[in-house]
């Protein structure tokens, strides 16, 4: 978590009339952890961070640290790539709760103890893994999101390789996942999100995943311009 420092008395001091901080989330990608956006962009994204005066913080991935979390030796699986989701599917059910730890849990811990992001004033973004969990969120709970934007997202996770294992290990079925995938959410709706009038997304031309069908932002587009939604 970063703050900046005019908001450092919500972290030090007890108080019930803190000023109310906007964050963004920022939510990482496959094999990363809660660290690896503070080492690679930290320098220049909490500078940002403190001139506009903008809370980030930077979840994990994935659960860990403790020897009951099942794992696989396998990158694009089990920790460091919880895909966001809440998994359904033994073993991964009992502690991989990445979305509701996202959506509710540390919004609601940082609410109540810092005054961050009340009244929901908060942003959600991410790279590759991360863009997809933060599409997704986004696109199913609007109205808790003032913006989302996503890097490299995997936008089509149901026809992809790295979303069809996550979503056959963690729900059971790749059909399940539909719920969980940002192009199969637009395709559901007639009508562009309301609260978004723009859903940013920075895609490299030379991303060696987008060359090899990972990342699908071709069918994100597709979607959203049937229902009419800018991105």
């Amino acid at each position: 978590l970063f703050v900046p420092s005019r908001y450092v008395t919500n972290i030090t001091e007890k108080s019930d009339n803190k000023t109310n901080v906007p964050v963004i989330f920022w939510l990482s990608g496959l094999t990363c952890d809660d660290t690896n956006f503070a080492q690679k962009a930290g320098a220049r994204a909490f500078l940002a961070g403190e001139k506009e005066g903008v809370a980030i913080v930077m979840p994990d991935t994935s659960p860990r640290g403790d020897n009951s979390v099942p794992n696989v030796d396998s990158y694009d699986l089990g920790i460091g790539a919880g895909f966001y989701v809440n998994a359904t599917k033994a073993p991964y059910s009992t502690h991989y709760h990445m979305y509701n730890y996202v959506t509710n849990e540390l919004p609601n811990l940082l609410k109540e103890h810092f005054s961050i992001g009340k009244d929901n004033l908060r942003s959600i973004t991410g790279h590759s893994m991360g863009g997809h969990g933060a599409l997704t969120i986004a696109i199913k709970d609007p109205s808790n999101w003032v913006s989302v934007s996503a890097f490299s997202p995997i936008c089509n996770p149901t026809n992809c390789p790295w979303g069809k294992k996550a979503f056959e290990n963690y729900f059971g079925s790749v059909e399940i996942g539909k719920a969980h995938d940002a192009t199969a959410l637009l395709s559901e709706r007639s009508t562009p999100i309301a609260e978004f009038d723009d859903i940013l997304i920075d895609q490299g031309d030379a991303d060696n995943f987008l060359t090899e069908k990972q990342l699908l932002p071709e069918n994100l587009v597709e979607a959203a311009g049937r229902c009419g939604q800018r991105v």
